[in-house]
């Protein structure tokens, strides 16, 4: 009996054993599962500040600058519409480019229209003694400049102001230019009707030369405007004032006079009839590009004109002035 009692007593104290085993088995579990989730958020906030890291250093880097550059100032500029601009230096008297470009709203922009604060150079510019700017005909792949200069200059201290006088640009700033014109309408044989349809540079008596204009370098042309109810229609383009001009799209049969000018009497452009009347129109002469074959008249505009409302037809002639003109001009930087 006693035997048995004890054997009883063995086996209880063993399953009390087998149990608070089982009871420490789960609690280390539970307790163990902190550290685990606590390693892992561990991992999980380095990984993240190490892309965050990455991150930043990506976006934060920029292309160095380069070692040399040249900037233009082109707020005056006017934007090139079948031509762009090139930069030259002069550097032991040959040019050596600096970049192609167009100007938009008095900012410089690359051929692809996206805007430019400089033109990195892959030499040293310090032994160049000139900067001059041409206008190239658009698609032009000519490693030389064309002979249409618009603007140059001298450098002084790296910077160069640039100007249409300069000797390597156009050479004059018109300054001097002065002219006259009379209304007539010579090319119909008939001087009675439509006279004052024409326009004619010259005066009397004579007839003589109108204008008075400085000789144009190579790569330039002049060329007579009259802007009839805001459309600005040529005259045709000039080298010469004692001679006949180059075009005479609207003017009569009978011989033109060996002057420059135009009658307004067939072809009239859309929105425009001819025979007109030129009373109240304003007369205009500009200094085209060859380079940039525009029907519109080009930024340099030397000089303009009234016809009076109540104008008379020849020998009254009306003057043209360089009241309202404006020379191009800009600076070039190096750096």
């Amino acid at each position: 009996m006693h035997t048995k009692r004890l054997l009883t007593f063995a086996v209880a104290t063993a399953i009390l054993l087998v149990v608070a085993a089982c009871g420490d088995s789960e609690d280390g579990a539970t307790s163990a599962a902190p550290a685990t989730t606590t390693s892992t958020t561990a991992t999980t906030t380095q990984a993240s500040t190490t892309s965050t890291t990455a991150a930043t250093t990506t976006t934060t880097s920029t292309t160095p600058p380069p070692e040399h550059a040249i900037a233009f100032d082109t707020t005056a500029w006017p934007e090139l519409v079948k031509a762009h601009y090139e930069g030259w230096l002069i550097i032991d008297g040959a040019a050596v480019s600096t970049g192609r470009f167009n100007v938009v709203a008095g900012e410089a922009v690359d051929l692809d229209g996206e805007p430019v604060d400089e033109f990195a150079l892959d030499f040293d510019p310090t032994a160049a003694s000139a900067v001059v700017v041409s206008i190239e005909p658009a698609g032009d792949s000519d490693p030389a400049p064309s002979d249409t200069h618009i603007l140059a200059g001298d450098i002084a201290d790296g910077s160069a102001p640039l100007s249409i006088d300069h000797p390597a640009a156009l050479g004059n700033d018109f300054a001097t230019a002065s002219g006259e014109f009379v209304l007539a309408t010579p090319t119909d044989g008939d001087r009675v009707n439509d006279e004052f349809s024409g326009v004619w540079f010259l005066t009397f008596p004579g007839p003589t030369p109108g204008l008075d204009l400085p000789t144009l370098p190579d790569g330039w042309i002049y060329e007579g405007w009259t802007v009839i109810e805001g459309i600005p229609v040529t005259t045709g383009t000039f080298s010469r004032v004692d001679a006949s001009d180059n075009e005479a799209p609207y003017s009569g049969t009978v011989r033109t006079p060996n002057f420059p000018g135009e009658d307004y009497l067939q072809n009239a452009p859309d929105g425009l009839t001819f025979p007109t009347n030129l009373q109240g129109a304003t007369v205009v002469i500009s200094v085209e590009p060859l380079a940039e074959d525009n029907p519109q008249p080009f930024a340099l505009k030397p000089l303009a004109g009234p016809v009076p409302a109540d104008a008379e037809l020849e020998p009254v002639a009306y003057p043209l002035t360089t009241a309202e003109f404006t020379p191009l001009s800009g600076i070039a930087t190096l750096r």
